[in-house]
């Protein structure tokens, strides 16, 4: 059975083709710049193996029609292809950045292009795009079962004491406005696999994901279901992140507003493209951060500090949420494979049952490590997520 999962922006595709029977990927590739007078697209046949080919074309892309187009013909291409036809495609997964109050995938139907059209306000710079690849990919791949995966379903388990906002309650009947969550797919993934790694029933653990990249969010999973995530309405709350804020006081933008005379869509890309590690050293790769460390930037130092301090009072709290935990799982790209972080976040934490290896936690992850030391009562592991896989384990389900 194969596969495709499709994550359609408001200028890229992203894709991944998958063989269900052996869990392997047949190609992978990126779609990019759609609507620019020139755009790019990448096709990997059987990415990470020794048969890795590699093919990138330069070429304008008006519409993403133009770009599912040159995906489909790349895929049965007669040398380079992977499969005779676009009718070996069985399902095609759609990844959904918000998902509104779905609680789980669905198959594809007009009810819900209508539901996630009426939740673009809640995600403007993503469901756009994700609707607009959905309609493209139906009108390819009319013969396959489409289903949409939510990065917000992972999280609908929590309570209303965990997901409610202590405002007027008609905003939440009214505009919907509560926690959602995102990188719910990534914090599914992980935590299942933790729990294989742990040898325990996914509902017998007590695991706190921490996905570290770009965009960060950490959950608390209790039993095997979400009962608290660090971001809220839009992927903005939370932890430090990239060029994005994170929590802070709700009364700064009133404040900075009224000082600087800005309007609110101003303020908005203050908060989403010009803070976090952008607007406190001025760089956003945590290579480069780590390089000015080095060289004695101090401002640098001070972004570290102020990340991993926020991650471990995440993790405090929801240690105290939760009672007791069987696992902690770094994931995502910051969390795979910065060490230092990792350790930075964990110091100190060793009278909460934290313990970790330094010499395991230094050494670079494959698929997963476990870095916490054998008299560690709680367990850390990192884990490479794979949101992709996720999504076409989700879809297959529908087959």
């Amino acid at each position: 059975m194969k596969i495709l999962v499709i994550n359609s922006g408001s200028s890229s595709i992203k894709y991944q083709l998958f063989n269900m029977d052996t869990k392997e990927v047949l190609c992978s590739g990126i779609v990019e710049r759609i609507g620019e007078t020139t755009g790019k697209i990448t096709y990997k046949k059987f990415p990470g193996s020794e048969n890795e080919k590699k093919i990138v074309l330069e070429m304008p892309f008006p519409s993403h029609k133009e770009g599912m187009l040159k995906v489909a013909e790349m895929l049965t291409d007669k040398e380079d292809g992977v499969i005779a036809d676009v009718s070996e495609i069985q399902g095609v997964g759609h990844r959904i950045v918000h998902g509104g109050s779905y609680t789980n995938p669905v198959v594809v139907d007009d009810k819900v292009i209508e539901e996630l059209d009426k939740v673009i306000p809640l995600a403007p710079l993503h469901n756009p795009g994700h609707l607009v690849g959905i309609e493209v990919a139906r009108q390819l791949f009319p013969h396959a079962t489409h289903v949409t995966v939510f990065d917000t379903a992972f999280h609908m388990t929590m309570e209303p004491k965990a997901f409610m906002y202590p405002l007027p309650y008609e905003y939440y009947t009214q505009m919907q406005v509560r926690r959602y969550g995102f990188h719910g797919t990534s914090h599914k993934y992980v935590s299942h696999y933790a729990a294989r790694l742990l040898d325990k029933p996914y509902d017998q653990c007590n695991i706190i994901t921490i996905h570290l990249g770009n965009g960060s969010s950490m959950d608390a999973v209790q039993r095997g279901r979400c009962v608290d995530t660090s971001m809220g309405l839009a992927p903005l709350e939370g932890l430090m992140m990239g060029t994005r804020c994170g929590t802070i006081d709700p009364a700064i933008i009133g404040y900075v507003m009224r000082q600087t005379g800005i309007n609110i869509d101003e303020m908005d890309k203050v908060m989403t493209k010009k803070s976090g590690f952008l607007g406190i050293c001025g760089y956003t790769d945590m290579r480069d951060v780590h390089a000015q460390i080095a060289a004695g930037n101090e401002r640098a130092k001070l972004a570290l500090d102020m990340l991993c301090h926020r991650i471990k009072k995440q993790i405090g709290a929801y240690m105290a949420e939760m009672g007791s935990v069987d696992a902690l799982v770094f994931t995502a790209g910051i969390g795979e494979n910065d060490e230092i972080v990792r350790r930075q976040s964990l110091q100190g934490l060793e009278n909460f049952g934290i313990e970790l290896d330094e010499a395991k936690n230094d050494e670079r992850v494959k698929e997963w490590a476990l870095i916490s030391a054998p008299s560690s009562k709680v367990k850390v592991f990192v884990i490479r997520t794979n949101e992709e896989l996720e999504i076409a384990q989700e879809t297959e389900k529908f087959l």
